[in-house]
């Protein structure tokens, strides 16, 4: 009996490592020469797993934007942030609480290399280098041509652990208006509900305003891309189970508009 009993929080405190581990990670990148298998190999074995439901779209590779906490390290090297390796001291918006009905849009500053306002990361040995639009895979190449010059063969890696960047701005006949994060895919109508929900005054229309956005990345070019763009939705006819397919999902920058 007490040997089951070590055994279970044993495997508990497990549990839980692996799922922090899991959820600080979900987003890192290591150099592309440093990585033997392919990105096709991957494909080609996740569509001979997945059969038929392998056609199902992968999701886009997350770019990098303004405020976002990164850990880039050199194997060997440990971390290359500057002031990296001692817990950083939360930011003032971190630790004032937002005031009621407001929403608290800059989140603490966490452990690792910020991207300043002016886009650019602090690292050792290379100083200031410019982030802003990369994929981590191509942070992660870049920063290996950089290092090249400084070690032998560096093997960089980089992830991320805070996503300040992504955010929507809802605004009109809404509970809680307010900048919010996009840390998970959202459509309206879960960013409505996130928000307490429609005032009393709300009609059921709502505009979403998308702008061209550097942290959107674009397939091939067209003209459309460059021009902003207006989405109708309409509440009452979603919950009479019409237009579904006007329950868009939210862009990092979208402009949503409750009428």
């Amino acid at each position: 009996m007490k040997t089951y009993s070590v055994t279970t929080k044993t495997s508990v405190w497990a549990t839980i490592f692996f799922c922090f581990t899991m959820a600080w990670s979900c987003w890192a990148a290591e150099s592309s020469s440093d990585v033997p298998v392919k990105a096709e190999t991957k494909e080609q074995y996740r569509q001979e797993i997945l059969g038929s439901k392998g056609q199902v779209k992968t999701e886009r590779e997350y770019v990098i934007g303004y405020r976002d906490i990164l850990y880039v390290e050199v194997y060997g090297e440990g971390s290359m942030a500057v002031g990296a390796g001692n817990p950083s001291s939360p930011s003032p918006a971190a630790t004032k609480p937002a005031a009621e009905g407001q929403q608290d849009f800059i989140r603490g500053r966490g452990t690792g290399a910020e991207v300043g306002a002016d886009g650019r990361v602090s690292l050792r040995h290379i100083g200031d280098v410019y982030v802003v639009g990369m994929t981590l895979n191509q942070l992660a190449d870049y920063l290996k041509k950089l290092y090249s010059t400084v070690y032998d063969k560096p093997n960089v890696i980089t992830s991320l652990v805070q996503s300040n960047s992504r955010q929507y701005t809802l605004m009109g006949q809404i509970v809680r208006p307010g900048l919010y994060h996009i840390d998970y895919p959202i459509t309206i109508v879960k960013a409505i509900a996130q928000a307490g929900g429609l005032t009393q005054w709300a009609s059921s229309k709502v505009t979403v305003i998308r702008q061209e956005n550097d942290l959107i990345p674009q397939g091939k070019p067209d003209k459309d891309s460059q021009k902003s763009q207006r989405f109708q939705f309409d509440y009452d006819d979603f919950q009479k189970g019409k237009d579904f397919e006007k329950n868009i999902r939210l862009e990092p920058g979208d402009v949503v508009v409750v009428h």
